[in-house]
């Protein structure tokens, strides 16, 4: 034995190599064991029983990241305790391994804030107070202390003399993350006065945004618009710009229909005789016509004068508004709660416009498409029966049945 060493004391240089070989190999021994019961025990026996009702959930990282900081601290410390190695040389080695050792517990802590952010996603409230802007917040803070600790650690110079020289750089500082600053206030007001949330249908045609929130972060907000395509939004255009948010309408459970019937004009008349005999078919305005009929007579009994041109009498036009109306009333697809219009609105140059202002009893969009397509395909049909002519600007078609 004190031969080898006597042996090894000749041979200093093989004996440092040596050694540090040994030091390498005993950091990565102890990476490989560290990183195999915290990344394996604890996610399985700790962290498993966290999510063990979140199965989607991603499972922390910086587990794993932590196992990374045993070996550089090994080396640090071991690196002293090697003959031949020059002072300087430990010195650059310890160096990094402090800068490696900040660097590695940043990423440990991002990893963790994001965990954090995933695990409060589950939280039933979770898409009315988003959390990401502000977890954003804090890693750019973390990885700013971080990158002065690592550059203090590489020149080896204390860290407080880096940070009094940041009062210097504020303004410039300022400058840099004007953004950052900007999206933080917009963040805020967003989430105080909870303005949008994942999930809400957003509007915002200046800049082609038309779809579903999907994510909500610092600096922006994705919206799917219904083409599949993804929209990006700066978060602060949200608080400087208009938007429409249709949350409203989807938490009401209906749907708005406004849509005209361009009513030729010329088709425009008092109903006769006949137009009743035929209009008594109708149940739903059979009340109507016999309320209506009783009314007028009382008012031309009452007028005392035989000249018909003074008499009231019911149009066509008239009674196919009260037909329009019991007619939404009695729909299975019309929201009977809600505002229930049918009115004229002023004559334009393409007929008397009758507008149907109601709400579907759904906010899906296929079946308030399906629901309003079937209410017009009604009355587009119905509305010859009242002597009345939808207004269509002539065709080839129309000439041709003028020759």
């Amino acid at each position: 034995m004190n031969e080898s060493l006597t042996w090894f004391e000749q041979f200093s240089q093989l004996h440092t190599l040596l050694a540090a070989c040994f030091l390498v190999l005993a950091a990565l021994a102890t990476h490989w064991v560290s990183k195999a019961v915290l990344s394996r025990w604890c996610h399985k026996w700790i962290f498993g029983t966290l999510l063990s009702n979140r199965p989607d959930a991603s499972p922390m990282r910086f587990i794993t990241r932590l196992s990374n900081v045993i070996p550089a601290l090994i080396i640090y410390v071991g690196i002293r305790f090697i003959k031949g190695f020059p002072a300087d040389l430990i010195t650059v080695v310890q160096n990094v391994c402090s800068a490696f050792i900040v660097l590695t517990l940043a990423l440990a802590l991002g990893s963790l804030l994001d965990f954090i952010n995933k695990l409060y996603q589950y939280r039933p409230n979770a898409n009315r107070r988003p959390i990401k802007g502000y977890i954003q917040v804090v890693k750019i803070l973390i990885f700013a202390v971080a990158t002065i600790l690592i550059i203090a650690s590489l020149i080896d110079r204390s860290p407080l003399i880096l940070f009094s020289g940041l009062g210097a750089l504020a303004a410039v500082l300022m400058l840099i993350f004007q953004d950052t600053l900007l999206s933080l206030v917009a963040s805020v007001q967003i989430s105080s006065s909870d303005m949008i949330r994942v999930g809400d249908w957003v509007e915002m045609p200046q800049l082609n945004a038309d779809g579903d929130v999907i994510d909500i972060a610092l600096h922006t907000v994705k919206v799917q618009n219904w083409d599949k395509t993804i929209t990006t939004i700066p978060t602060k255009r949200l608080i400087t710009e208009s938007f429409k948010n249709w949350r409203g309408m989807q938490e009401s459970g209906g749907r708005r229909i406004k849509r005209c019937l361009y009513i030729d004009q010329q088709s425009i008349r008092f109903l006769e005789e006949k137009d009743f005999q035929r209009l008594e078919r109708f149940v739903l305005i059979d009340d109507y016509l016999s309320a209506k009929l009783n009314e007028i007579q009382n008012w031309n009994t009452n007028l005392g004068t035989k000249e018909e041109v003074n008499y009231r009498r019911l149009t066509n036009i008239g009674t196919f508004r009260a037909y329009v109306a019991r007619y939404l009333k009695n729909h299975a697809g019309i929201h009977q709660q809600m505002t229930l219009l049918v009115r004229q609105l002023s004559p334009t140059g393409n007929g008397l416009p009758l507008e149907i202002y109601c709400f579907a009893n759904t906010t899906a969009w296929a079946n308030y498409e399906d629901i309003q397509s079937d209410i017009f395909d009604h009355l587009l049909s119905v509305i010859p029966e009242f002597g009345l002519r939808v207004f269509q600007n002539p065709s080839g078609a129309d000439f041709r049945e003028l020759r």
